[in-house]
C-alpha cells in the first residue's frame, strides 16, 4: 500500500549534504564511500506526496526546507539505553560527598 502524505501532515525528509565524491579524503574509506545525510521534520507544504518524492516542508522553527520525503508521521523512538549499574547510586554518593564537604568548611 502506497503511503501518501497530505498538506500540513507531519513528515520527515532526507537531504544529502555531501556526496561520496565531496567527502574529505582524510575520512576512513567506509565513511568516505557513503553520502552524508540529514533528516529534518516538518509540516508538508505540498498538496500531497509519496515516499521518495521531492517536497517542501516548514519546520517548527518556521524554516522552509526541501528534500526527499522519507517518512510520514515520524515519532521519536530513541532512548539513552538501559540503565548502567555503575551509575545507579552515583547521584546519592555525590550528594553524600557534598554534604560532608559542607560540614568540613
Amino acid at each position: 500500500m502506497k503511503q501518501v502524505a497530505k498538506k500540513n501532515d507531519w513528515v520527515r525528509i532526507m537531504q544529502i549534504i555531501l556526496t561520496p565524491e565531496e567527502r574529505l579524503k582524510s575520512l576512513p574509506e567506509s565513511t568516505r564511500k557513503v553520502p552524508l545525510k540529514c533528516w529534518i521534520n516538518g509540516f508538508l507544504m505540498d498538496e500531497s506526496a509519496s515516499i521518495g518524492d521531492t517536497v517542501n516542508i516548514e519546520t517548527l522553527a518556521g524554516r522552509v526546507v526541501s528534500g526527499t520525503l522519507y517518512q510520514l508521521w515520524p515519532q521519536y523512538d530513541h532512548s539513552f539505553g538501559r540503565q548502567q549499574p555503575t551509575l545507579m547510586h552515583a547521584g546519592n554518593e555525590v550528594r553524600k560527598i557534598m554534604k560532608e564537604a559542607d560540614k568540613n568548611e
